[in-house]
């Protein structure tokens, strides 16, 4: 069986970021409802590196977690005010890469999650292939720190951010090329980038055996799982656009589970034995978390 947690960033940005739900009362409530962990997201009002400057504070985070009974399965690092593609000097980036590191460890945090930070609009700006150096180059040094530290990185590709066509996904994983660096493999990602080709740009590129095709492909390189379902779309941002995938709740979508996760357990090498639920930009995240909950406890019964 899998260990389940659930993403916090849910109720802290998006639609709650001007009422977000206190970090006490998400850890508290997860317990309630069964959860083995929380995936943090690393920025306020949730427990940050910025905010949690020493390592005394951080361990009385950890140890307020432990006293609950539930574990960290993640961080989501704040690395989006960084440049990583449109810029020569990405040394910002890496340090503060670093800070969060250190946060994991402090934490008892085994897996830190990056992406690449800027939409795919940005190759109007950059060209492709220096994009692509900059990026895979700065993550490549990054895994390295990483390991050193003890620590996974897992990429979460997604519609919003550049390198989204799964070409282009197996492109990084095979540039980057170090142990500890992967995908974390979200499933309404992989609905969008797959099988529906969101802001691929014009020329889309799906796969005729949409998810269970581009999972075969990303054999081995999988090392955190994300599940949740998607209805086809995108997330709008605040002028009506398409900004990244849909976290439809499970019921709520598309996704045959059923033929998902099969293809992910025979595919993935987890670092931890972690399913994680992402409710990312949802309306009424904390309200359908409890029915969330339920759904991904019946596929651990099943596939886990």
């Amino acid at each position: 069986m899998k260990r389940i947690s659930i993403g916090s960033w849910a109720y802290s940005i998006g639609p709650y970021a001007s009422h977000p739900v206190d970090w006490q009362t998400v850890t508290r409530t997860l317990k309630e409802y069964g959860f083995d962990g929380v995936e943090l997201g690393g920025f306020p009002p949730h427990p940050n590196p910025d905010d949690l400057k020493t390592k005394d504070s951080r361990k009385k985070v950890g140890d307020a977690l432990k006293q609950l009974g539930l574990s960290f399965s993640g961080l989501a690092a704040n690395l989006w005010a960084e440049k990583l593609i449109n810029t020569d000097n990405t040394g910002h980036y890496f340090q503060t890469f670093v800070q969060n590191c250190d946060f994991c460890n402090d934490l008892g945090i085994k897996t830190i999650r990056v992406d690449s930070v800027q939409p795919p609009t940005v190759f109007e700006q950059v060209d492709y292939d220096t994009g692509m150096k900059r990026v895979t180059d700065t993550w490549k040094r990054c895994a390295k720190t990483a390991a050193e530290r003890g620590l996974a990185v897992s990429w979460e590709f997604e519609p919003g951010f550049a390198f989204n066509k799964p070409s282009q996904v197996l492109q990084v994983l095979e540039k980057v090329n170090e142990p500890n660096f992967g995908v974390m493999y979200d499933t309404c990602h992989g609905q969008m980038v797959a099988v529906v080709g969101a802001r691929h740009g014009a020329k889309k590129e799906t796969l005729p055996g949409g998810q269970r095709e581009f999972i075969r492909k990303l054999d081995g390189k999988i090392n955190h799982i994300h599940l949740i379902d998607s209805d086809n779309t995108c997330h709008k941002d605040a002028n009506g656009n398409d900004e990244t995938s849909t976290h439809a709740p499970f019921g709520d979508g598309v996704i045959n589970f059923d033929e998902v996760i099969p293809a992910l357990n025979k595919a993935a090498r987890l670092t931890e034995d972690w399913w994680t639920i992402d409710l990312c930009f949802w309306p009424d995240a904390w309200p359908v978390t409890k029915r969330c909950k339920a759904a991904i406890d019946e596929l651990n019964r099943k596939y886990g």
